[in-house]
C-alpha cells in the first residue's frame, strides 16, 4: 500500500510523496479501462476527467456517482454530465451512472489493462481532487494506492456490484434527478435591479390574479443555426444579438451577447388585460429579482425593462448561462459557428421554453413615489425542485 496526499500547507508533500491527482493521472495513463464510484464531482472534474480519457485512448470507462439522487444534484454539473455521458456512449466507450437506492459516500478509483485490474485507489477523495476549484481548493484529502492484485480485484468486485442496475442507473434514464439551481450573478451590481428575499417572492405568488398570459419563446433547433435568417434566428427574440446588419447582409452586427427582445405576438397584445404602452411597472422574477419595465413599439408588442435594455436578458440568458447549457460568448460577430446561439435542445434540457407572465393585485412603490402595478415572470423547468 502507498499512501497518497492532498498538497496544502501546512501539510505539503514531502520527499518521495505523491499527490493524489498524480497518482490518478499514472494510473489512467497506463490503463486501457477505468471504473470510479465517487459520492460527489464538479463540472470542472468531470470535464477533466473527459480530457484524460480522451488523451489515454481508454478503451472502457465507467463513473458511477453517489449522492445526487438523493440531496439534489448542481444544475451545470448535471448537464455537463448528461454531455458527457452521451459523448461517450456514442463513442462507444462507456457511460456515467447514478446511484438512486441509497446515498454512496465511497470513493474508489480502479485502474484495468487487458480486463485485469491491477491498481486501485481508496480514500477520502472525491473527483474534485482531478481539478480543485475555491470549494474544495483547501479541503485535505488522504488515499492509499495498492497494487495487490488481490485487493485491486475486491475493489473491482465492489465497483461491479455499484454499477450494477439493483444499484445505479445511466444518467439519461434519471427523468427525476432533483436540481439545485446555480445562481444567476448577471444582474448583481446593478442600480436599477433589486433582490428580493424568498418570503417576498412567495407573498407575490400567493397575489396572482388571473390575467397570464404565456410568452414562447422562438429558437432554432441546433440543425437550423445556419439556415435562413430571417425565419430562424435575426427574429428570434432571445437571440437577436445574431440580427444582420441589413445594409451588409453577410456580416453580423457586433451585439451584446445578452440583448433580449420579448416580442409579443397579435393573439397575446389584444388581449384584455395586457400592459398598456409605455405604462411602467414592477416585474418580480421567480428567482428574486424585481425591476421596472414597459412595453414599447408599435401595438405594445415589445416588453422591455426600463433603465437598462439588457436587463431582461441578464436574468434570462443568464439564468441559462449559469445551467451550464450554454457560454456567453464575448463578441457575436466573432461566434463563427454560433455556440452562444439559445437553440431548442438547450431549452428542453433546461425543461421550459416559455414564459409566463401574471399580473397580481399587489402594488409597489418606486423612486419617484408613484405606485405600480406587479408582475411576476416566471421562467420555471419542470424539473425544478419545489
Amino acid at each position: 500500500m502507498k499512501v497518497l496526499y492532498s498538497n496544502m500547507l501546512p501539510l505539503g508533500i514531502q520527499d518521495n510523496q505523491e499527490t493524489i491527482d498524480e497518482s490518478i493521472r499514472k494510473q489512467i495513463s497506463q490503463a486501457d479501462s477505468v471504473d470510479i464510484a465517487v459520492g460527489y464531482v464538479s463540472q470542472a472534474s468531470l470535464e477533466e476527467l473527459d480530457r484524460l480519457v480522451c488523451e489515454n485512448q481508454i478503451k472502457s470507462i465507467v463513473l458511477v456517482i453517489g449522492m445526487y439522487y438523493i440531496e439534489g444534484m448542481p444544475e451545470k454539473t448535471y448537464h455537463t454530465a448528461v454531455r458527457i455521458n452521451e459523448k461517450w456512449r456514442n463513442m462507444g466507450i462507456g457511460e456515467i451512472r447514478i446511484v438512486r437506492p441509497l446515498k454512496y459516500h465511497g470513493k474508489v478509483y480502479c485502474f484495468y489493462k487487458d480486463g485485469t485490474p491491477f491498481s486501485a485507489i481508496i480514500g477520502s477523495a472525491n473527483l474534485g481532487v482531478l481539478k480543485l476549484e475555491a470549494n474544495n481548493r483547501r479541503q485535505y484529502e488522504l488515499c492509499s494506492l495498492t497494487e495487490d492484485k488481490d485487493e485491486a480485484q475486491e475493489v473491482a468486485n465492489m465497483l461491479e456490484r455499484v454499477k450494477a442496475p439493483v444499484c445505479s442507473v445511466n444518467i439519461s434514464d434519471v427523468s427525476d434527478m432533483p436540481l439545485i439551481r446555480e445562481h444567476n450573478v448577471s444582474l448583481t451590481g446593478i442600480d436599477s435591479v433589486e433582490e428580493l428575499p424568498k418570503s417576498d417572492i412567495n407573498l407575490y405568488r400567493q397575489h396572482k390574479t388571473e390575467v397570464t398570459f404565456t410568452l414562447p419563446l422562438k429558437v432554432p433547433a441546433f440543425s437550423e443555426r445556419f439556415m435562413d435568417d430571417k425565419k430562424h434566428y435575426t427574429q428570434s427574440n432571445i437571440n437577436v444579438c445574431y440580427s444582420l446588419d441589413t445594409r451588409n447582409p453577410k456580416r453580423p452586427k457586433s451585439r451584446d451577447w445578452y440583448e433580449f427582445q420579448i416580442t409579443v405576438s397579435k393573439d397575446i397584445y389584444e388581449l384584455p388585460g395586457y400592459p398598456e404602452y409605455k405604462v411602467p411597472f414592477f416585474i418580480v422574477t421567480d428567482d428574486g429579482f424585481m425591476f421596472k419595465a414597459h412595453t414599447t413599439s408599435q401595438n405594445n408588442k415589445q416588453l422591455n425593462a426600463i433603465g437598462d435594455e439588457h436587463i431582461l436578458g441578464y436574468w434570462l440568458k443568464g439564468r441559462i448561462a449559469a445551467s451550464g447549457l450554454v457560454t456567453a460568448v464575448p463578441d457575436t460577430q466573432k461566434d463563427t459557428d454560433r455556440i452562444g446561439m439559445i437553440t431548442k435542445e438547450m431549452l428542453e434540457a433546461y425543461g421550459c421554453d416559455s414564459l409566463t407572465f401574471t399580473k397580481t393585485d399587489k402594488k409597489a412603490i418606486d423612486e419617484t413615489g408613484s405606485e405600480l402595478d406587479v408582475w411576476i415572470v416566471e421562467f420555471i423547468s419542470s424539473k425544478d425542485e419545489e
